[in-house]
């Protein structure tokens, strides 16, 4: 098992992001096929790993096999960190690297639900309990339906497509993968050679929603400023726009930069000491988008841990400029 099935994503880029590894200990909040995590160990890093999808745990097998004084592996979302490591006595770490989103080993297996591409249940949880894509699709109101394709998914057919939905399982439920596809490209009128397939956005709005991805993501932000030690690195890799943001958003204020505003909004006179010193955003290289095209879209955005207390959000200052 020591073979992966995903190619981890600008994996030389987030090493040096950490800098010296050897004796750090490592939080990898998504370790998937294991691979950040391995190499992590085999730059002298002592490694905490977390995942919330049981099909990862031959991996983890494996990776214990070969680095059993240093590898620690936790069966839960990297939304729930701090709790985590709190239950194995760890308070603080050196750094945090998260690889967020699908992988490709989900993406690839059909019975998971992922792709659009290929026939299997329609699915999508990254674990086994809770909320399926079938669930949404089958007993949710059109309207609500529209608008997490549309808030997650950024399909601005979302409203024709949700109607779809709705007009065609009134005749029989949505269970198959391929069968959801169709309706949604029949829907937006076809592929009118579009590069990329008509369901893409529906069903990565599906997707988010069913694992609360961006919540997930919320979460282990907030979480890893209690968690670094000072000079402490979160790394963040991401692969689509929603996710980019919010990252970019995080670090923009938790690294003293405030927002522009509106003149016709409450100003903010000053934020709280920053808690994060940025570093410049890294996107894939021309070699490694041609060895793998779903690096393409990849996004690195870390930051180095200060010194200063958890961040607080300032609140506005009821005055505002020209205001009489």
């Amino acid at each position: 098992m020591s073979a992966s099935p995903h190619i981890s994503v600008l994996l030389p880029e987030v090493l040096t992001a950490f800098g010296n590894l050897n004796g750090q200990l490592i939080v990898d909040g998504t370790f998937g096929a294991g691979g950040y995590t391995r190499a992590l160990l085999e730059g002298g890093a002592e490694v905490i790993s977390f995942d919330r999808d049981a099909r990862v745990l031959p991996f983890v097998e494996a990776v214990r096999a070969d680095f059993p004084e240093r590898f620690r592996f936790v069966g839960r979302p990297f939304s729930e960190m701090r709790e985590g490591l709190a239950d194995l006595g760890v308070a603080q770490v050196d750094g945090i690297a998260l690889d967020i989103g699908v992988s490709s080993m989900q993406l690839d297996e059909a019975d998971r639900g992922f792709s659009f591409m290929r026939d299997g249940p329609l699915d999508m949880r990254m674990s086994v309990e809770g909320l399926s894509a079938a669930d949404i699709v089958n007993d949710w109101d059109e309207a609500d339906i529209a608008h997490v394709i549309w808030l997650y998914g950024e399909e601005h057919r979302s409203r024709a497509i949700a109607a779809a939905i709705v007009r065609r399982r009134q005749e029989a439920p949505f269970e198959r993968t391929l069968d959801l596809a169709a309706v949604v490209e029949k829907a937006v009128g076809g592929r009118r050679g579009d590069k990329t397939h008509p369901a893409t956005k529906t069903f990565q709005g599906l997707r988010i929603a069913v694992n609360d991805e961006l919540g997930e993501l919320e979460q282990v932000l907030d979480s890893s400023e209690h968690l670094l030690k000072p000079e402490g690195v979160l790394a963040v890799v991401t692969f689509h726009s929603l996710e980019d943001r919010l990252v970019k958003s995080f670090f923009a204020e938790r690294g003293g930069k405030l927002p522009s505003g509106s003149r016709y909004a409450p100003q903010i006179e000053a934020g709280p000491p920053p808690t994060y010193a940025p570093f410049k955003a890294v996107g894939p290289s021309e070699a490694e988008t041609a060895a793998n095209p779903r690096a393409r879209s990849a996004r690195l955005r870390a930051g180095k841990r200060t010194e200063n207390p958890v961040f607080v959000k300032p609140e506005a200052n009821s005055r505002r400029k020209g205001a009489r």
